[in-house]
């Protein structure tokens, strides 16, 4: 069973998540911000956080906003997907499974990108776009390759 796709995106600014996200309707859930550090770019530098601290759970419109209309430079980011108003923290595969969570998108160290994603078809649509992006070492997360054992960045 497919659960997921990684891949690794360029070491620089840009409007990464939004790139990753295009094939998701991102304003139809709830987002879930974990730990991470992102800062958005101003005339080439790093200015405040692109997420904030203060405020774990992000509407769908707002983050699509936030991660299309800015520039910025991810470090680390953990975000999960829920549907409306039904937001809980998974912090394993299993309870992934077992909630409602739709979507886990983790990056770690600027640049390797982990998506769970539990419907199959947005898995290869994800998949697809990640080609499309040109982002390098695109594979299929599997029961079988899969060794991480948290769903979180730390």
């Amino acid at each position: 069973m497919r659960r997921g796709i990684s891949f690794e995106i360029p070491n620089k600014y840009g409007r990464w998540l939004g790139e990753i996200l295009k094939p998701i309707d991102i304003a139809a859930f709830d987002w879930q911000i974990g730990s991470g550090e992102s800062y958005t770019v101003i005339d080439e530098q790093l200015d405040e956080e692109l997420f904030s601290k203060e405020r774990n759970v992000i509407e769908g419109a707002e983050l699509k906003n936030r991660i299309e209309a800015n520039q910025y430079y991810i470090i680390s980011a953990d975000l999960q997907a829920y549907p409306k108003n039904e937001v809980i923290r998974v912090e394993t595969f299993e309870e992934f499974m077992e909630s409602d969570c739709q979507l886990v998108l983790l990056v770690v160290d600027c640049i390797y990108v982990t998506i769970y994603c539990k419907n199959q078809e947005t898995i290869e649509l994800l998949n697809k776009n990640a080609i499309t992006c040109r982002f390098k070492e695109i594979e299929y997360i599997t029961n079988e390759n899969d060794a991480r054992t948290r769903l979180s960045v730390w």
